[in-house]
Formats: structure tokens, sequence, C-alpha cells
């Protein structure tokens, strides 16, 4: 017996198993059918959500590594200690070097992409909406786990999307175990149509890519997008990134939209955090996609082609920052992400210890990507091409380089001031002021892309605040030591970033 939605369905299916012998076909409601999969093959297609990547582009394998392999990173250490007690002098300049060379690296490629910005004209999302008629199915998915505080506000915001309910399939993904988000979701009932909340049944790592590899199966568009639980999109926006795709050519399979904040006057950090977003969204990526180099995605406002998800295998289920992995295994396969002119509004996250958890996990994610791509970097430079490449060393290795060294840069910063500094027996005199001169050049490139990436009306008021951006970055830093402790001891680890406490209502 096969239950089915539809008469129409009964035609199809008959047709395509007509070898397989007498058939029973009952048309049964959806939602019956759904929880009837959910029952009896909730359990199977949870461990495949686990492992829907294949395994040699996956960090899974991080957690058997073999005892060999687990010794790799002590042995490394204690030779880089011991290098550094044997010959003190010659492993501050290899440091040195290299900090200074992943600075120029990644603030030179910061400026390509800016002016890329600058002088490449948007070519997706101007486009007018297209007739009722060829509008296709949008899935959108919204993990939530935790968000019992903002559960009402989300189901709200969801609702003012301006999309035909028939061609609309939203799935709150709920952890099984949730109860308290399951039931404030319950107290925003009924839902509308095409709403739907999808349970995802109990199971290892609990993350993120996790969920949205289950809830992937029940989905039921040709595009999928993802939202997270403090988002409030612009209400067309889903009428933008359909005509986008209409336009776009057949080799992008993936749009990413433009995230701001809704709170960015509560503090200091909520300020510098809108204005490194502002940036990050409105000039690094969509530079990166104007130079044509691979895109780590944002993990929200993203929306990508139904097949192209299955091909690849959907998220990495352990990756903690499985947009980013996603951007690059899109990439891989050749094909391309756009940027698209539409916002969602977010909330900054903007208490100091919580952000330097959320950053974490960010950084170790960074981590992992660059390792798990890096196994094979040859196939990876096939695939990639050279260009490609050169640009997912600068992004992944240098920056994350640059996390972890930035001390040892700012302390270059007291040769200004008339201080000494233990380098200075080591370098002459043209050396160290050509070191000055690159630090003061970087940091006027990072002054001006703040500057201009706040230049919109509405974010006008952040101009003053772009002075102060040197004082957030060393944040990142603190993040960035954290990642690598738990990327030693927990690299699965989800350190979940609690929302709702902002007072802006959007």
């Amino acid at each position: 017996m096969i239950a089915v939605e539809t008469q129409a369905s009964v035609a199809f299916l008959r047709d395509k198993l007509q070898d397989a012998g007498p058939l029973t076909f009952v048309v049964t409601p959806a939602a019956e059918i759904e929880a009837l999969q959910h029952e009896k093959l909730g359990v199977s297609l949870a461990r495949r959500a686990e492992a829907r990547v294949p395994e040699e582009l996956s960090c899974r394998r991080l957690a058997n590594l073999s005892p060999r392999n687990r010794l790799q990173m002590p042995l490394l250490t204690i030779s880089g200690i011991t290098f550094a007690l044997t010959w003190p002098s010659t492993a501050a300049l290899v440091v040195t070097a290299w900090c200074i060379f992943t600075l120029i690296c990644v603030t030179l490629l910061k400026a390509f992409c800016v002016t890329a910005t600058l002088v490449s004209p948007r070519r997706l999302g101007k486009q007018s909406p297209l007739p009722l008629k060829d509008l296709p199915v949008v899935s959108i998915m919204v993990p939530l786990h935790k968000e019992e505080r903002i559960a009402a506000r989300l189901v709200r915001r969801m609702k003012r999307l301006d999309y035909p309910r028939e061609k609309l399939d939203v799935l709150f993904v709920v952890e099984e175990n949730d109860d308290e988000t399951r039931s404030a979701i319950a107290l925003a009932q009924p839902l509308p149509q095409g709403y739907r909340v999808i349970v995802v049944p109990d199971g290892h790592p609990k993350t993120k890519p996790r969920a949205l590899n289950y809830a992937l199966d029940f989905c039921r568009g040709d595009i999928v997008g993802i939202y997270d639980a403090e988002d409030a999109p612009e209400a067309d926006q889903l009428l933008k990134i359909t005509a986008a795709f209409d336009a776009a050519p057949p080799d992008v399979v993936c749009l990413q939209g433009c995230l701001d904040y809704y709170n960015p006057r509560d503090n200091w950090l909520s300020r510098c955090f809108t204005t490194e977003y502002a940036a990050w969204f409105r000039l690094i990526l969509p530079g990166l996609s104007a130079l044509r180099l691979a895109v780590p995605l944002g993990g929200t406002t993203l929306f990508v082609r139904r097949h192209a998800l299955d091909e690849i295998g959907a998220w990495d289920a352990h990756n903690v920052t499985e947009d980013a992995d996603l951007g690059i295994r899109l990439a891989r396969h050749g094909w391309r992400t756009e940027l698209v002119p539409t916002t969602t509004m977010e909330e900054a996250n903007c208490h100091t210890w919580p952000w330097i958890k959320q950053r974490s996990r960010w950084i170790k994610g960074y981590m992992v990507t660059y390792i798990v791509h890096m196994r094979r970097p040859f196939r990876l430079w096939k695939e990639l091409g050279m260009r490609q490449f050169a640009g997912f060393q600068i992004f992944f290795l240098a920056s994350i380089s640059q996390f972890l060294l930035a001390p040892l840069l700012w302390s270059f910063w007291l040769l200004p001031f008339g201080f000494t500094h233990p380098m200075l027996g080591a370098l002459d005199h043209t050396t160290t002021w050509t070191l000055i001169y690159t630090f003061i050049a970087c940091e006027v490139i990072n002054l001006s892309a703040s500057l201009i990436a706040v230049s919109k009306p509405h974010l006008r008021h952040l101009m003053p605040w772009a002075v102060f951006m040197p004082l957030y970055f060393p944040l990142a830093t603190a993040a960035a030591f954290k990642a690598a402790y738990e990327l030693a001891l927990k690299p699965f680890y989800w350190d979940k970033t609690a929302h709702g406490f902002s007072d802006e209502q959007v």
C-alpha cells in the first residue's frame, strides 16, 4: 500500500512503478503522510542526517583519528617550542615574517574586495518579481534550539513574508527534547497554510547542520532558504530571490542576502558588531563573488537550489561553521554564489563573553573547514583552480594566523611612540620604518572599508565609531585562543548563542 497526497500522484506513480506488480494507492492528507514518515523512518533519517556529506569532505573523521594522527598536534607543538628555545632569534624572525606576510595578504584581499564591490554593478536582485504562475515553491528552514524566548516573535516575522501561501513551505526545525521551544511555537498557533514544525529525533552531534539535514528530506521546494531564530527578513525578500534565480546563469546555485542589526545602539559592542557586519555583507562577500572567488556563506538569508544541496550532500553535520564549509564545497563543484541586495535584520550579540563564545565557534569552524579541505591540497587546487585556491588560503589560513598571532603585531605599535622592541636588534632602520608604514597603511585600508560600509543613511550614525574598530578586533584573538583549545578537545561542541534580549521590536 502506498500513501499519496493527490490523485495526480497516483497516476504518476502507477506509470513509474508499472513493473512492480499490483499496487494499492491511498490518497491521504500530507500531514498524516509526514507524521507516518517521522514515526517509521525518523531514526534512520536522523542517522542519515549525521553523515550526508562524503567522509573525505566531512570533519566527522576528527572524532576517529588514529593514535598516530592524535600525536601529530602535540608533537608539532613540542617541536615548535624546542625550536624557539634553541634558536630564539631565528624563531622570532620566522614568526614575525609570517605575521607580516599574512597581514599584507589579508589586507590586500580586503582592498581588492572593496574595490571590486564598488566598481562591479550588482546584476541580480533588481529584477521585477516573477508572475504568480511562474513563482517556484520555496522551502524555508528555521532551525531552533532553546529559543522559547523568541519563538512567538519569529512566527510573527515569518508570517510577514510576501509570497503566495500555496508556494511557500516554512519549516520550524526543533530538537526532540526541546519541549520549551515546541510549546512556545504551539502558543503561536494556528500556523498559516504551508507552515510546519519538524521535530528532529535525538542524536549526536546536536548541531544546526544536523537539524537542517534532517528537515531537508521534508522540504517541498526547488529553492531552499535558511533563516535564524532572531531574523526579521524584508517582506518582499523571497520575491527578490526568486527573480534573481530566474535571471542568474545556470552555474549560480546559491544566493546570499545581507544581514544587518536592529539593535546597533545598545552599546559600544553592538555598534562595532554592526559596523563589522556592514563591511562583511556589503563589501567583502560581494567582492569575493565579483572576483569569482569561493564565498564562505553566512548561516542565514541563504538560498540554494535543491538539486545542488542533494548533489553535494547538504551540510556537514559535525562542522560548527557549516555555512562557510558549504560555500567552499559548492565552489569545488564549479558552482557560484552571488549576493543579492536584500536585507534581514538580526539581533547583535552585545555582551562581551557571549560575543567571544559565538566568535570562537565561528573561528573553530573556519579552522575545521581549512583542515578538511586541505586533506588533499592538490585535489583542492584542481577543483578550485589557482585563483580560488589562493583566495582560500588567504581567507582561511592567513586570517586564522592573524587572529592567533595578533598580539605579536600589536607589540610593534610601541615603535611610533618611542618604545623599544625586542626585534629591533634584528631589524635595520629601513626595515623598521617599512614595517611602521605597512601597519599604518593596513589600518587606513581597514578604516576606509568600515567608513564606506556604514555610509548608507540608516548606518551613518555609526561613522564616528569606525575609529574604535582597532579596539574591537582584539576580542577575536581571545575567541581564537578559545577556538584552538576547543578544536583539540571538543571540535564538535556547539556554543549556543542566546537570543531575544534586545528591546527592539522589528
